[in-house]
């Protein structure tokens, strides 16, 4: 997908008369501007999961993926280390039977594996405008609060001193094994996250989380854009 189709899904989205893009859709926006995103297929009909998996290999994350189910950890909605065709199978029937009455799919993924998770976005102020986030990610992001904000557009000094200024910044050094961070895509990653609310106007909020390392990459794996 590129900008253009990025462009056109907002405005189909709006014309549907909805705010929020369910993750598949979001992605899509992010890939669109080149942010990286988890390999996925979203899958409609059971018959479809074995070819999925196929295409994608295993172990395997599923996900009810629908625009109307905001938590889907609390609702049973996410399977992960998925390692054969009847553990996704069993897994659809329990997405579909949890997401009975709402209109959704599977959204089907090759599980990410990684330590340390991070958490990036964005919010429109209605005096700054469109503002990055950046900061320490996964289930204890809203108890934490270690994060760094800047007004877009970010150069890229703006972005590497985002990296630097949440105080559990040593997590991108090399620690435990575990590789360093590549900043640099860090950096690229929340300059492009700032251009996409510069850009389409309707997008309100933006919540990466987590965006997992695998190694030193970063990695989108769940995504939410709220728009205006």
């Amino acid at each position: 997908m590129n900008k253009e189709s990025a462009f056109r899904l907002i405005d189909t989205v709006l014309q549907e008369g909805r705010k929020v893009l369910s993750e598949y859709e979001s992605k899509q926006v992010l890939a669109a501007y080149q942010i990286p995103v988890t390999q996925e297929i979203l899958v409609k009909k059971r018959s479809d999961v074995e070819k999925a998996a196929r295409a994608l290999g295993y172990p395997l994350v599923m996900k009810g993926c629908s625009a109307e189910i905001a938590h889907k950890t609390e609702r049973g909605l996410i399977h992960v280390d998925l390692r054969s065709e009847q553990e996704a199978l069993r897994a659809f029937d329990k997405i579909m039977t949890k997401m009975s009455g709402q209109d959704g799919d599977v959204l089907i993924y090759k599980m990410i594996k990684g330590r340390r998770e991070l958490v990036m976005g964005l919010t429109r102020d209605d005096q700054f405008g469109p503002c990055v986030m950046f900061g320490l990610g996964g289930i204890f992001t809203e108890i934490l609060r270690d994060i760094s904000f800047r007004r877009a557009p970010l150069e890229k000094s703006d972005a590497l001193d985002m990296l630097k200024e949440i105080k559990g910044s040593s997590i991108l050094d090399a620690v435990r094994g575990m590789d360093a961070a590549d900043k640099d895509r860090l950096a690229d990653m929340l300059i492009r996250v700032g251009q996409i609310g510069l850009e389409i106007d309707h997008v309100h909020e933006i919540d990466l989380n987590p965006v997992i390392l695998s190694g030193s990459n970063p990695i989108v794996v769940d995504a939410l854009i709220i728009l205006v």
